[in-house]
């Protein structure tokens, strides 16, 4: 998970030097600008739309798009699975692919002492190499991200066409033939049987399919930036929506574990700038600083990683449902970790701007997202209601249970009321 808030195409001495021995013009103060507001306002957009989906997904009768609660231990254990899985990407990137002008360099001398002696020979005198990388015939960086590439294109297109499925309906007309579908995987037979997948869909989700599809074919074969930014907003925005904390207290214990494992990754080692330099994959927002002089065609990338989108997300959208829990008609705790984040990554801009190096984006958001509503929770003196608030899981069978249970307790007043 790439957490850092960064310009890594930047080859000008504005972010750092360059990359691959030419120096490229630096970007102007307007393509700057551009850029980093426009990342600003990708970053919101997932995060204040995901919110307010997160309260209706939790309302959900569709078995489909039921919210994954993270509990404490699933909070505790996250900063770990995260800092081996990028360990081993870099690893994977870093150490375990070759060289590639010393593969071509042998590639080189190999087909000249093949063609001279007419048959395969040993290849001597190789080119002078580093000793930490070992040469891999059978796998290369590039097959590597185009398998990627595949996983995220499928994983795109389906996260793509649940984002935009709640705004085309309204362009539907009245009369469109919508027909209901349910794709059903079950394992076993008789009582054993258990639903592996249970996904309800219709004539709408497959147009709304269909036209992710388009956006797909066009990063695959492109790459282009708007494409990635597509599919970086659909999987920011899905994130916020379907992924809850149960409570503050876990959330607190999320956006602390990953404090320390943006600050160690980006200050400490230089592991996850150089993952997402390699990882290619739409799991960063990217905006180019020199959109200006060069349009779509523009390659000079500042870039945000999605985790500082989603992980402070998910926090914010808890707050809301808090909120909407106290049943007070105000949304301060939403309002206020807004404003927090706006805050956050904002100070990461320009703290990164000044010292011309790529920033961990926790470490500002994190406190400023945490911090501001907890003062305002003293302020008001609603710490104990904030830390006392849980969600129950959807998917517990106890708590559907007590859902049905309030549900029928609510129908039979409302009878009684209308005897009377």
């Amino acid at each position: 998970m790439d957490s850092a808030l960064s310009d890594p195409h930047n080859g000008s001495a504005e972010a750092g030097g360059p990359t691959n021995g030419t120096t490229r013009p630096p970007s102007t103060p307007e393509g700057i600008a551009l850029a980093y507001g426009s990342l600003l306002l990708m970053a919101l957009l997932p995060i204040f739309f995901g919110a307010l989906r997160s309260v209706r997904c939790a309302r959900g009768k569709n078995a489909s798009d039921m919210p994954e609660t993270i509990t404490s231990r699933d909070a505790a254990r996250f900063p770990i699975i995260a800092s081996c899985t990028l360990l081993g990407l870099y690893l994977f990137f870093k150490v375990y692919f070759p060289n590639k002008s010393y593969t071509g360099s042998v590639l080189k001398t190999w087909k000249t002492q093949k063609s001279k002696k007419g048959k395969t020979a040993a290849i001597q005198n190789p080119p002078a190499r580093d000793s930490h990388k070992v040469p891999l015939e059978i796998f290369s960086q590039e097959y590597i991200n185009l398998l990627l590439s595949m996983y995220f294109f499928v994983l795109g297109i389906l996260a793509l066409s649940h984002t935009i499925s709640p705004f085309m309906n309204k362009f539907f007309p009245a009369n469109f033939p919508n027909r209901q579908y349910q794709l059903l995987f079950t394992q076993g037979s008789g009582e054993n049987k258990e639903e592996i997948i249970n996904y309800e869909f219709d004539t709408k989700d497959l147009v709304c399919l269909g036209l992710s599809s388009i956006v797909g074919v066009w990063y695959l074969l492109r790459k282009h930036w708007i494409a990635n930014n597509l599919f970086g907003l659909a999987f920011s925005l899905n994130g916020v929506e379907l992924l809850h904390l149960n409570n503050v207290s876990t959330g607190c214990i999320l956006l602390g574990g990953l404090f320390i494992y943006d600050v160690f990754w980006v200050f400490g080692t230089n592991v996850m700038v150089t993952v997402a330099k390699s990882f290619e994959a739409p799991i960063k927002l990217v905006f180019p600083q020199d959109l200006l002089e060069k349009g779509l065609e523009a390659d000079n990338f500042a870039m945000l990683g999605l985790g500082d989108i989603v992980i402070p997300g998910i926090f914010i959208a808890l707050l809301l449902r808090f909120d909407i829990s106290l049943k007070k008609n105000t949304h301060t705790y939403f309002y206020t970790s807004f404003a927090a984040y706006i805050f956050g990554l904002g100070l990461t801009i320009f703290i990164m701007h000044i010292f011309k190096h790529a920033q961990p984006a926790l470490l500002y958001l994190v406190p400023a997202c945490i911090g501001f509503p907890v003062l305002v929770a003293l302020a008001k003196g609603e710490v104990t209601e904030m830390f006392s608030y849980e969600e129950s899981n959807p998917k517990d069978p106890a708590a559907v249970t007590e859902s049905k249970e309030g549900t029928e307790a609510s129908t039979s007043k409302g009878l009684e009321k209308k005897e009377k």
